[in-house]
């Protein structure tokens, strides 16, 4: 089964390596797709969306007037790190997080930064994302960012950069563990051959991770619930399926109540108390006695017994100024000042469109370059100049120049490609990495692994899945085994 070359190669990273010569990790599996029967891709591709349809692994697109659920497409081609990869980027990634976390105490307590003029204090107290509520209330270990998901993009055989922070409430982690299941019965014989390193240790790595940081005194077998807005949330599945794994209750809003600053479950033995709340509710909605008067999603009385100490929330309230855009663009300087070392992971470079030199040039260059919503996500709020139509281009000059503050710019990056099995043959597309970190009292874990997102349409740089994309699993294979390969 030949890899297709319907995407010019010359122009993008492609991870299995140019033409007839594999690089060593996909050697096995460059070998597997030359001799595979042609229908064997699709066979197991309609198994696997049996599998997922059977589950319920299903995700809803807010305003799709079509389809309120849908399965995210499911490559049945892996994509392939080497462990001596993955430690280089497992360092980044623990290293990133250390210093998010030191940035949310900081700016939440003497904010020394500020002071420093490394980053502009407009930037936090005009953020719609910064909670004065949490200005002087202390966190369990200054850990802010318990659950973190990074992405990460490629764009040649040595650097790997960040694209995003996603630190308030990132999702993706269940796609990532049911992806391994369904390669592990649907390809045993080439998963077992490979050495992968399991991912299935997450669910417990949470648990110790979320019980690490319970309130004092609660003792070693804190009652821990994951909150979730409902069925109707598009990450509802995910919600349901990491309160099964944990072993812990999945409540919504109206499931819990405060009592003298303290959380209680309603249960039918009357109240328990809840002492760690792995939320999945957005600040605005998690109390409408802080925040929005009329959430029907929240606890009233919630933040009153966070602040007091007697309840841990993960992530910490307050937790999305610091993935916002425009502050993403001061990690390499923010890693610096607390740590004192120079970022392992790069950004990709990007201008300030509040700066008037970066607007100036994101506005003779739109049609070279990706520019994004600072509090953007999914795929919207954004254009993709070479992408774009010239009334697009047009229509986004006025918005970015009568709000550059709103925005950031980006170069369009070349992407690396995966081969990834199409409806003509294999094919490569553009992939990212999304690597979930954990921290807990004792410090940060990275899964070896995470969940990489694949652009399935031709050309598309655009890998999220309510714009289209779809999901691969993400082997991280032990180097000693390669042998000759």
């Amino acid at each position: 089964m030949s890899q297709s070359q319907s995407q010019s190669q010359s122009k993008y990273f492609d991870e299995m390596g140019p033409g007839g010569s594999p690089r060593a990790v996909y050697g096995r599996v460059a070998k597997w797709l030359a001799d595979a029967p042609d229908d064997l891709l699709d066979s197991r591709r309609q198994q696997a969306e049996l599998m997922f349809r059977r589950m319920g692994i299903t995700f809803a697109v807010y305003g799709d007037n079509e389809s309120t659920e849908r399965l995210i497409p499911f490559d049945i081609v892996p994509r392939i790190l080497g462990q001596s990869e993955w430690a280089r980027l497992e360092a980044g990634l623990i290293q990133r997080v250390q210093a998010l976390n030191m940035f949310l105490a900081d700016i939440y307590g003497k904010a020394d930064i500020l002071r420093a003029g490394i980053v502009p204090s407009d930037l936090i107290y005009r953020n719609a994302a910064f909670r004065p509520e949490m200005v002087g209330t202390p966190v369990p270990h200054n850990v802010y960012v318990q659950i973190a998901g990074i992405d990460i993009v490629r764009v040649d055989d040595r650097d790997f950069y960040v694209l995003e922070d996603n630190v308030r409430t990132p999702s993706g982690v269940s796609y990532m563990l049911e992806n391994r299941e369904a390669m592990m019965r649907l390809l045993p014989d080439l998963f077992a051959a490979h050495g992968v390193a399991p991912v299935d240790a997450y669910p417990n790595e949470l648990l110790a991770c979320l019980k690490s940081l319970a309130p004092r005194g609660v003792g070693n077998d804190p009652v821990i619930a994951v909150l979730t807005p409902g069925q109707y949330n598009s990450a509802y599945y995910e919600h349901s399926f990491l309160a099964d794994k944990l072993g812990v209750e999945l409540v919504e809003g109206r499931d819990l109540l405060v009592r003298d600053d303290i959380v209680y479950m309603r249960t039918t033995q009357g109240p328990k108390r809840v002492d760690v709340i792995y939320r999945r509710v957005d600040d605005d909605f998690l109390d409408p006695l802080a925040f929005r008067p009329d959430s029907t999603l929240g606890v009233p009385g919630l933040m009153n017994a966070y602040q007091a100490g007697n309840v841990t929330l993960a992530n910490a309230v307050g937790t999305g100024v610091a993935d916002d855009k425009a502050i993403y663009t001061y990690m390499p300087e923010i890693i610096r000042f607390y740590l004192g070392a120079d970022a392992l992971l790069k950004n990709v470079p990007t201008w300030r469109c509040r700066e008037p030199d970066a607007l100036k040039y994101a506005l003779e260059h739109l049609p070279e370059l990706v520019v994004k919503e600072v509090n953007g996500s999914g795929g919207y709020g954004m254009l993709v100049g070479p992408h774009a139509s010239k009334a697009e281009i047009e229509v986004f000059a006025r918005k970015l120049a009568h709000d550059p503050s709103n925005f950031i710019a980006q170069p369009t990056l070349s992407l690396s490609t995966c081969p990834t099995a199409t409806a003509t043959g294999v094919a490569p597309r553009h992939v990212d990495l999304r690597p979930f970190v954990l921290t807990g009292a004792s410090g940060s874990r990275v899964v070896p692994g995470g969940l990489t997102r694949v652009a399935l349409k031709e050309g598309s740089l655009v890998v999220n899945s309510s714009q289209g994309g779809g999901t691969k699993d993400t082997w991280v294979i032990d180097d000693s085994r390669l042998g000759g390969v």
